[in-house]
């Protein structure tokens, strides 16, 4: 599995979403029982008490889904401990070309978690991408939506400390 594939993730954020998926699947058997509950009242066309339940069972295997998927390809380790190269678990700063104000983010998955005022920004994505394994003071260029490339300097890359 390539680098970019992986999902990188602390042990911590691992074994919490590990938690929610053990209780999402536990969960499986109570939403089937209100599903059947809500069957029993009579006429589906109607019944909200059964759509409700059905949309409930829906967003949590689509949950279930999602979190297989990242565990699948999870990259459990530790933020890293050097500065100066930008890494999953780097707090970056960055300063956008012709901009002069700097733009601070983590270089994680979102599902680390929200750190404060902090943005998340993922390995995977276009401007997680140039960056990953930059060293400081080197100048990237990455793709944007629209077509274009926007080039971006990083100012410094240190580990992220929570």
């Amino acid at each position: 599995m390539s680098e970019m594939q992986a999902t990188w993730l602390t042990q911590d954020a691992y074994d919490r979403l590990k938690n929610e998926l053990d209780a999402l699947v536990a969960d499986r058997p109570v939403i089937a029982q209100k599903i059947n509950e809500a069957r029993e009242e009579g006429d589906l066309k109607e019944n909200g008490g059964y759509h409700a339940a059905r949309e409930e069972q829906g967003q949590m295997e689509s949950r279930i889904r999602q979190i297989q998927e990242l565990l699948r390809t999870a990259k459990v380790g530790d933020v890293p401990t050097e500065s100066g190269v930008a890494r999953p678990g780097s707090v970056l700063t960055v300063r956008y070309d012709g901009e002069d104000e700097h733009e601070q983010f983590l270089l994680a998955n979102r599902e680390e978690g929200a750190h404060g005022e902090l943005e998340v920004y993922s390995p995977s994505s276009p401007l997680g991408q140039a960056l990953l394994d930059a060293e400081e003071g080197e100048t990237v260029e990455y793709d944007l939506p629209n077509g274009g490339t926007m080039q971006v300097t990083l100012i410094k890359a240190e580990p992220f400390t929570g």
